[in-house]
């Protein structure tokens, strides 16, 4: 309950009509989000009980909050919203039903942790299919990390649904909610704060007073109807009205009796509002319950029914921080004798925590194991704060610097790379072994990584610097670390530079037990070439005790440099098959993105936006950046210059060096096809220029058909002869007809083209042979063999018409016409019509997919899995699910 006045509500019609609106559309079947943002007092809560009150009888209406001193308890918000609906859980496919009980700590297990907020669609959906559902989220900013994340990503998903959320928080702590639609909440005009004050007034203010009460509320409704009752403004300097109103809630609290006063210090520590277990510990600390909760009722400051209330989140505050240490700690100490240490084990520890002013090894070891389980719900952040009070608590030296280091570790993974970095800091590494201390730098240097800046520098440093100190202790993890590294700076997209950085580190590295390994092979190629690393990377990578698996990003890489398609097969679908049975983000993220790179390259476009939609949607659920490279792919080999420029400049606002790579061979790839080869050879140049592995042996055949087509032999010359010299050693069709079709270009040899077409022919990578024949078509009616080059010129075209890579066609078309031929004109492809997000919903229900199926992968509901197969079908003008088995590109 608010005890907000309606008078409140002066001045607020166009926010009102806001969220009417909202409540209407719902009623229609379409859902919303809105989030008002404004300062404490300035009307969110009183604007959220006023639509609880005008919304129409037949919705379901469900009430949750954030809650200050609560910490970080994972999922709580998000328990406290789908409560009221547990009763559809039966209703859900097992797996959800399975991740929301554990995420709740009502059954045993570890969840997949960004798969809890689509379950928790699926319970909401469910439970608004017979009636509409109003969610009002109050305090928003104080959510927990894990319910902020899960209602943010729920938010973005509910259009199809008769739902409507509505969350109140303070413009400087939104939780991630800056992605919502927002409705800032100002200040009252001066007519409408005179007429809330009048209305409001018990007394009678001297117009001196009054002025300077309007002036210095700034138009804040609580102000207005808080500090006259504080005895007006005789205070002698200003102070930020959020601590006036706390001064008003806390002369209020000093008219109470001590019982009522410390039994609102006990509501104010707890955050379920649970009134059996207020009274509870109410009880225990000798408090004569009716007594005081008559006195606090009376006073307005809190009420209790089915749930204890505080007028307003300042007054929860005012108490909790006006109370002494000492009844601080006997209110969380009578609130953790209250809770049952079998139903709520980790609230028992955490009020155990804050109970305790000094070291206590007992409360620590509670708190760590609360981490365990907290971390196998899904909630990171939640371990992070337990095992950072463990740390602050531990007696014991060693087992606290092992507790901060498992925070840190936790901090980060939580998305706190800042926060991570303050807890290492804490720690004295002189104190440390060497075992620790490389714990440390490892840590940090994964802290830079993300961090970026200089962190592609210090990064691989700190790395280097844990391998170097455990070379003696560990000379096996002392490799391994080199290896991290490079892992490392892939997996955040920020490789360029590092890998000579760290293989002239490695070169002082322990001597590999089971020579040569990895990192053996690695430094192999960087001292004595492809001729002698090639080799031995293939050996290392292809043997029956691979050890790529500890490096997956990496081992992609190398496949790329190794020219071996069916190498890099195998690891995209360890990748993707590993990340959906663990459910690791990074892993399936990485393993779709590298599944739309080689459907790019084998011509199947469609499976590409396939893969890229999936990628997007676990970021967008993990509320991360999409892995831009395989969108660069993609538009690169369709050649629409504006999306590949688009895209780059996109990839250039991020600044990391091998996406930039990535960008300037794309660029390279559509100016060859629209030939435009002084642009193509510039771009190309640039891309070899950062001599990232596979990126700049990919760009080499770029590089030389822009050369040649610009008259620089030279360029073209050299460019080939690095080409060969990592092509040869490779030995695999697509290297050598890759290699040979360069060949062709420099030497101007007819044995050369056919040698690229013999090579590719077998192989899955239906773009490069399709260019083998462009340019055999080219060289022939050069030569003056229109009907010979015709042929090949007409293949060109159908496959890469087929393909749908239109920039290299229409070279194909001009050439063709060159020669007295026509182009036939090309059907339109399938995914030209649909968005990615499309595509990937077509081809999964081509396949036989249901829509809870693809929303899985989606993360969608079934309903709007549904809607956008509507749209689909009148795009393509098809009216069933079995006529998509019939269309192109969905196969």
């Amino acid at each position: 309950m608010r005890t907000t006045s309606r008078g409140s509500l002066v001045g607020r019609h166009t926010e009102i009509d806001c969220l009417l609106a909202l409540v209407r559309a719902a009623e229609q079947g379409a859902g919303g989000v809105l989030v008002l943002r404004g300062e404490p007092g300035i009307g969110k809560s009183a604007l959220l009980d006023h639509v609880e009150h005008a919304t129409p009888a037949g919705f379901r209406i469900i009430r949750a909050s954030g809650a200050e001193f609560e910490g970080e308890m994972p999922f709580a918000a998000l328990h406290q919203v789908c409560v009221p609906v547990l009763a559809h859980l039966d209703e859900l496919s097992a797996p959800y039903r399975d991740f929301l009980l554990v995420a709740f700590g009502m059954a045993d297990g570890t969840p997949d942790p960004f798969r809890v907020g689509l379950a928790a669609l699926e319970l909401l959906a469910a439970a608004a299919a017979d009636r509409p559902m109003l969610c009002l989220i109050d305090d928003a900013h104080w959510m927990d990390g894990a319910s902020a994340r899960a209602l943010t990503f729920l938010a973005r998903r509910i259009a199809a649904e008769p739902i409507v959320m509505v969350f109140a928080a303070r413009d400087d702590a939104t939780r991630g909610l800056d992605e919502l639609p927002a409705l800032t909440i100002g200040g009252l005009g001066d007519a409408h704060a005179r007429e809330l004050l009048a209305a409001e007034q018990t007394g009678t203010l001297d117009e001196r007073v009054r002025d300077r009460l309007l002036a210095e509320a700034r138009g804040n409704p609580l102000a207005l109807i808080e500090l006259p009752k504080a005895g007006g403004f005789a205070l002698p300097t200003p102070s930020p009205v959020a601590n006036r109103i706390e001064r008003s809630f806390l002369a209020r609290m000093a008219e109470l009796p001590p019982n009522a006063r410390l039994l609102l210090t006990v509501a104010s520590a707890d955050p379920t509002g649970d009134p059996a277990l207020l009274w509870a510990a109410a009880r225990r600390l000798g408090i004569d319950v009716p007594a005081a909760s008559a006195a606090t009722s009376a006073s307005a400051l809190m009420q209790v029914d089915t749930r204890a209330r505080f007028c307003h989140p300042l007054a929860r505050s005012a108490a909790y921080r006006a109370a002494e240490p000492e009844q601080r700690h006997a209110a969380h100490r009578a609130l953790a004798d209250a809770t049952d240490p079998d139903g709520a084990p980790d609230r028992r520890a955490w009020h155990r925590a804050q109970a305790t002013s000094g070291p206590d090894e007992q409360v620590a070891a509670e708190l760590e194991s609360a981490a365990w389980r907290a971390q196998a719900r899904g909630g990171i952040a939640a371990a992070a704060a337990f095992l950072e009070r463990a740390a602050a608590l531990s007696l014991d030296a060693g087992k606290q610097t092992e507790r901060t280091l498992t925070a840190a570790r936790a901090t980060l993974e939580a998305g706190g790379a800042s926060a991570a970095a303050d807890l290492l800091a804490s720690i004295d590494t002189e104190t440390l072994d060497d075992r620790r201390h490389a714990s440390v730098d490892l840590l940090r240097g994964r802290i830079a990584f993300v961090q970026g800046d200089d962190g592609a520098v210090r990064g691989p440093e700190l790395i280097m610097s844990a391998g170097q100190r455990l070379a003696d202790v560990d000379p096996e993890q002392s490799r391994a670390c080199f290896v991290a590294a490079l892992e490392m700076g892939l997996v955040v997209g920020r490789a360029a530079g590092v890998m000579d950085r760290v293989l002239d580190a490695a070169r002082s590295a322990p001597t590999a037990t089971r020579a040569p390994d990895l990192l053996d092979a690695l430094m192999l190629l960087s001292t004595a070439g492809h001729s002698a690393g090639v080799p031995a990377l293939r050996r290392i990578l292809t043997g029956d005790d691979a050890g790529w698996t500890q490096a997956p990003a990496l081992a992609t890489v190398l496949a790329g440099e190794l020219w071996d398609i069916d190498l890099h097969a195998t690891v995209t679908e360890w990748l993707v098959r590993t990340g959906r049975d663990t459910g690791s983000p990074i892993t399936i993220r990485l393993g779709l993105s590298q599944t739309a790179v080689s459907a790019v390259f084998a011509g199947d476009f469609g499976q590409a936006m396939a893969a890229i939609a999936e990628e997007e949607a676990i970021a967008d659920a993990l509320g991360d950046l999409p892995q831009l490279y395989p969108r660069v792919h993609v538009a690169a080999m369709r050649g629409r210059r504006e999306e590949v420029l688009d895209v780059f400049a996109e990839v250039m606002s991020r600044g990391t060096g091998q996406l930039t790579a990535n960008a300037h061979w794309a660029t390279a790839v559509l100016y060859n096809g629209l030939a435009e080869y002084p642009a193509a050879m510039d771009a190309a140049t640039r891309a070899v220029a950062g001599g990232d592995l596979f990126l700049a042996g990919f760009a080499l055949p770029e590089l030389v058909e822009a050369a040649v087509r610009c008259g620089d032999t030279a360029v073209a010359r050299s460019a080939l002869a690095s080409l060969i010299e990592r092509t040869e050693p490779a030995g695999t069709s697509f290297a050598l007809g890759v290699a040979a079709g360069a060949r062709a270009l420099v030497n101007d040899a007819e044995e050369d083209h056919m040698a690229a077409l013999e090579y590719l022919a077998d192989s899955a990578l239906m773009a490069h042979l399709a260019r083998a024949h462009l340019r055999y078509g080219e060289w022939l009616r050069r030569a003056g063999r229109r009907r010979d080059a015709r042929e090949h010129l007409r293949t060109a075209h159908e496959q890469l018409s087929k393909i749908g890579m239109e920039a290299f066609a229409r070279r194909a078309a001009d050439e063709l016409r060159a020669t007295g031929e026509v182009a036939r004109a090309r059907s339109e492809h399938t995914y030209d019509r649909l968005t990615m997000q499309e595509m990937h919903i077509a081809r999964q229900v081509a396949a036989g997919a249901t829509s809870r199926e693809v929303a899985t992968h989606l993360f969608l509901s079934p309903r709007t899995v549904d809607a956008h197969l509507r749209n689909i079908f009148r795009k393509l003008g098809i009216t069933s699910r079995r006529q998509l088995k019939n269309m192109p590109d969905l196969g």
